[in-house]
């Protein structure tokens, strides 16, 4: 008896001897500090992707980390050696550290299983300490394969304007039906609610903190499909087993600190990316964004490396569903669908009960379709339209056959068949009794005659955009336009949605008016109004905007003008590769400079390659005429 409780004491006692003997713990923790200098770990690739060192213009490092728990070292965001001996001593300490509150080897796993492999640690003079936390978190993802979501660009919402990217961690045994199970892994500004507009306007200087979070995949679907009507594309990542605990691991410790929310650099795109850069150092993705991140040019870089996107999938949304079936319909089942959603009497019309039992079917799943639709979009009581759908539902179980499979079609493609975001062109032409040549840089992103391929139909954002013209009679080089923000999103109105038009338009141009026939004319415009669409020739959108105007220039009685009126227009595509727009405006001024406008322009775009295109644009505007021919490359 006496060995066993000996031994029993022996092992109550050994930490205590071991706390007891810091001489040696501290003689190996320099051993160890002293190994990574002589190694140069602090200089190696994956120390500064973990850490997210990126060199300053001073020749130095300095994070893209901003919460000061996320450094062991008080120099540890500029000082990467610092960092790392910090680290290597914290890990002989089981004092809580980071947001999570735990001991460092757990709540910096990545860099401690890193270290642990470099440096060879000795588990009997660094004992490692058992990560409960991780392990049920990592173990709850039974992980086969990661996937990176892009939901497509939501105009009525500033934080989704340009679309959103996370990741989805695909569990072993789910299916294409069950993946919406799934958890995801997730970058987002903490914003407040109802933040509207402020929203980019602050988080253009970083005044957000962003987070990462994990989420259940089918509340995002909900959110993005259901809410706010984005399809959704869906690719699958060729991950190893080891690359993706590194994914993980990585994503854990992120989970401690937040970086400042740049809305155009350090966005959503941008960090989820570093996560696959640790996963596989050889990928090298976050290196190629240095003033802008935008998602559809992440996922054009991911398709771009051989072999790291398996598969795609298509997740529509559900307006998307809804428009389809429609089109599928004649005119008749097509209002005979909408009528059951206004009123269940017409479950027992003849016009309803004579139809074979597959088309009773496909009427009321697409009846079941909007009313659910409605339910989650409706701002009015949904108590009546969740009645309606439980009739709706009651009448389809009747029926007792599956419903028919229906392939959606896309109404835009994916986004790395877009053309880039960045765009300059070259062109000349004609103005009044001069001609010309101009240059235009465009920062982004995308206009109405653009290639729509793998863009929104019908949505406009165009930012930081400026063109330099040459007269050539006058010999004068000027800045003749400059586009702060340009934002338009026509939203065809039919018996089901009934979302209005709009747009915002901030910028200068030059203007003939009164005796100026060159001058600056700063202006901000803006509108609401109503679009149509119609198959006439092959898709055309007629639209309308009232609209107000605000301009300020030396050309104008008291330096300005303050006044209103309407834009009527088409938009049509005449082909894949060519589409025309027309417009026609008046607009009254009675404040400031007391006058009025009518201008018309004709515009006319020819698709040559995703990124090359040519324009031919005609614009009238007070007794001035110009006439454009340019050459479009988008990089």
């Amino acid at each position: 008896m006496l060995l066993p409780l000996i031994a029993f004491l022996a092992c109550l006692l050994a930490p205590v001897l071991s706390d007891a003997q810091p001489s040696d713990r501290n003689f190996y923790q320099q051993q160890l500090i002293d190994q990574a200098e002589q190694a140069k770990l602090a200089e190696q690739r994956e120390w500064h992707l973990l850490l997210h060192y990126r060199k300053n213009l001073f020749g130095g490092y300095e994070s893209e980390q901003d919460d000061p728990g996320f450094f062991l070292s008080p120099k540890g965001k500029a000082d990467p050696a610092a960092e790392l001996a910090a680290t290597l001593a914290q890990f002989f300490s089981i004092d809580l550290v980071g947001r999570s509150k735990q001991p460092a080897q757990c709540a910096f796993i990545a860099r401690y299983h890193w270290l642990k492999e470099q440096l060879q640690f000795d588990p009997t003079r660094l004992p490692p300490i058992a990560c409960e936390r991780f392990d049920r978190w990592y173990e709850d993802f039974e992980v086969q394969s990661i996937s990176l979501i892009f939901p497509a660009a939501f105009l009525n919402n500033p934080a989704s304007m340009f679309g959103h990217t996370l990741f989805r961690v695909d569990q072993k045994g789910q299916t294409e039906q069950t993946r919406i199970l799934a958890y995801t892994i997730n970058y987002a500004a903490e914003v407040p609610p109802n933040a509207g507009l402020a929203y980019p306007i602050r988080g253009i200087f970083g005044s957000y903190k962003g987070y990462f979070s994990t989420i259940p995949y089918y509340l995002k679907v909900q959110q993005y499909r259901d809410i706010e009507n984005r399809d959704i594309w869906e690719y699958r990542l060729n991950l190893t087993g080891k690359q993706l605990r590194r994914f993980l691991m990585h994503a854990w410790e992120l989970g401690n600190a937040y970086f400042d929310y740049f809305f155009f650099k350090e966005n959503c795109s941008y960090h989820i990316l570093a996560l696959l850069d640790y996963a596989d150092p050889t990928l090298h993705l976050t290196d190629e964004f240095i003033g802008w991140t935008v998602p559809a040019d992440t996922i054009r870089l991911v398709m771009s490396k051989p072999g790291l996107v398996s598969d795609i999938t298509y997740r529509p949304s559900r307006s998307t569903v809804i428009r389809r079936k429609r089109e599928a319909l004649p005119t008749a089942e097509r209002d005979l669908a909408h009528r059951m959603t206004q009123d269940v009497g017409v479950l027992t019309s003849s016009a309803f009960v004579q139809l074979e039992p597959t088309k009773q079917a496909f009427l009321l799943d697409l009846a079941s379709d909007y009313l659910r639709y409605r339910t989650e979009t409706t701002d009015s009581p949904k108590l009546e339209w969740k009645e309606r759908n439980r009739a709706v539902l009651t009448t389809r179980s009747q029926l007792r056959i599956p419903s028919g499979e229906f392939p959606v079609r896309p109404f835009a493609k994916q986004p790395e068949l877009g053309h880039r975001i960045h765009r300059v062109g070259i062109g000349g032409g004609w103005r009044n009794n001069d001609t010309f040549e101009e240059a235009t840089f465009r920062g982004g992103y995308h206009d109405l005659l653009d290639p729509e391929v793998g863009y929104t139909p019908d949505a406009q954002i165009e930012m930081a955009s400026v063109t330099v013209r040459h007269y050539n009679r006058a010999d004068q080089t000027r800045v003749e336009r400059a586009t702060l923000l340009n934002l338009l999103s026509l939203s065809p109105i039919d018996s089901v949605f009934h979302a209005p038009s709009w747009k915002l338009n901030v910028g200068m141009n030059t203007i003939r008016h009164n005796e100026c026939q060159l001058c600056s004319n700063g202006f901000f415009n803006g509108g609401i109004g109503g679009a149509k669409e119609l198959r006439l020739l092959n898709r055309e959108v007629l639209f309308a905007f009232v609209e107000t105007e605000a301009s300020v220039s030396k050309a104008y009685d008291e330096m300005h003008r303050i006044g209103g009126g309407g834009t009527v227009g088409i938009l049509t595509d005449m082909t894949e590769r060519w589409k025309i727009m027309a417009t026609g405006s008046y607009l009254k001024f009675p404040l400031g400079d007391k006058s009025d406008d009518f201008r018309w322009y004709v515009g006319s775009r020819f698709t040559l390659a995703q990124n090359w295109s040519v324009r031919l644009e005609y614009n009238h505007r007070d007794r001035d005429n110009d006439v454009l021919f340019s050459v479009q490359a988008y990089f």
